[in-house]
């Protein structure tokens, strides 16, 4: 994926505000409640700007005051109002990451969402001399790819609504990766949970096939979990066979968790 070397100056001046108040929004999530100052001292950052950033994730839902602290708002929270926090998920997905890593021969991924955006909390890479991989806490559109599909169709309605509202045509889902929008893009969420997995073409990685499958508790999704390979290596019995073993292995990080 391209990096702020890639682009011109002004685009990365935004994405680096940008990742910084993602590293923000995920130590909040981290920690589970935490100060503004604390925040300051754990990400070198100027109090007045941690309450800039505070402020305007507030304003979204994404995070609650809770007396002298900090939370995850309304939006993040899955729907019983339990925070797991990424460090948890990490921990909890580490090796069954690196078996499938192993079993498949491919990029064994976890994402969680974040707002309307996929974000990879850990992955394990291929071995292979060309192999696909994502930036750890690098954001993506959730109606793009896999693994943002399953969080997506997961996700609460008004989530769904929002996204659906905002979203240009696609690279979808439970089938056979047409593009889609609107209503096309509303039926083929219909499909990820009726079928429990989403697989797409280009849409996770340039020239990347991606199959992902929701990580569920009774109180909700939790994160997505996926793997990725190049489209010219990953023929039909290894799409097979990855459909077959990514639902063992999500359950396999709920009883961790």
């Amino acid at each position: 994926m391209p990096t702020a070397r890639d682009r011109p100056p002004e685009e990365a001046a935004e994405d680096t505000s940008f990742a910084r108040g993602l590293r923000l929004l995920l130590t909040v999530a981290d920690r589970g409640e935490v100060r503004a100052d604390e925040l300051g001292a754990l990400l070198d950052m100027p109090l007045s700007t941690v309450y800039r950033y505070l402020r305007t994730l507030a304003g979204f839902g994404f995070v609650d005051r809770h007396g002298s602290g900090y939370r995850l708002g309304p939006r993040l929270v899955i729907s019983s109002g339990a925070i797991i926090t990424s460090e948890v998920v990490i921990r909890a997905a580490d090796p069954v990451l690196r078996m499938l890593a192993e079993e498949t021969g491919e990029t064994a991924v976890i994402s969680r969402r974040i707002g309307l955006s996929a974000v990879c909390l850990h992955q394990v890479e291929s071995t292979q001399p060309l192999r696909v991989s994502l930036e750890p806490g690098s954001p993506m559109p959730l109606e793009r790819g896999a693994l943002g599909q399953v969080l997506l169709a997961y996700a609460p309605p008004e989530i769904i609504d929002e996204a659906l509202s905002a979203s240009p045509p696609v690279t979808t889902g439970a089938g056979s990766g047409e593009g889609a929008d609107g209503p096309d893009l509303r039926r083929a969420l219909t499909e990820v949970v009726a079928a429990g997995l989403a697989r797409s073409e280009g849409g996770d990685a340039p020239g990347a096939v991606a199959i992902a499958v929701p990580i569920l508790r009774e109180d909700g999704i939790v994160a997505a979990i996926g793997v990725l390979g190049p489209v010219s290596r990953c023929g039909l019995a290894w799409r097979t066979r990855v459909a077959r073993l990514l639902p063992e292995a999500a359950r396999s990080i709920v009883a961790a968790l």
